[in-house]
């Protein structure tokens, strides 16, 4: 286990750290002083830890009341979710859940390359788009 910062975090880069989604836990409520080593040792009692992640907001640099702790065994899981979902820790109650994936987002896609964004633009400036003029566009 390493608690140290591991880069900039991204919803991408925890997913892409922590694959096995069946084995990673989503701690909400999370009070600010609270820190990968904290949270660590809070779930440590259940089982082995693979990886312990706070996002940090990219502009305060705090983290945003969340964490995710990926366990190796999934039986670890199980105990993690029905002994912290509710509890306390650092005064704060704890959501505790099994982490669901997100959604990939195309971000190599330029915002313009989809129509809607030149829609959007032709409405603020009081233009009206005829969609019938529109065309599908096929792969």
């Amino acid at each position: 286990y390493n608690a140290e910062y591991m880069g900039e975090l991204t919803f991408e880069s925890i997913e892409t750290k922590m694959s096995n989604g069946n084995r990673v836990i989503y701690v909400g409520g999370l009070e600010e002083q609270v820190t990968t080593a904290i949270l660590h040792a809070a779930f440590l009692p259940f089982g082995d830890i693979k990886t312990v992640e706070i996002p940090l907001d990219i502009k305060t640099q705090k983290h945003r009341g969340f964490g995710f702790v990926e366990f190796e065994d999934e039986e670890d899981v199980k105990h993690a979710i029905d002994n912290m979902h509710d509890s306390e820790l650092y005064g704060r109650t704890l959501r505790v859940n099994l982490s669901k994936q997100m959604k990939r987002v195309n971000t190599m896609k330029p915002v313009w390359a989809n129509d809607e964004y030149y829609r959007d633009q032709l409405k603020e400036g009081g233009l009206e788009v005829d969609d019938s003029m529109l065309t599908e566009e096929t792969s």
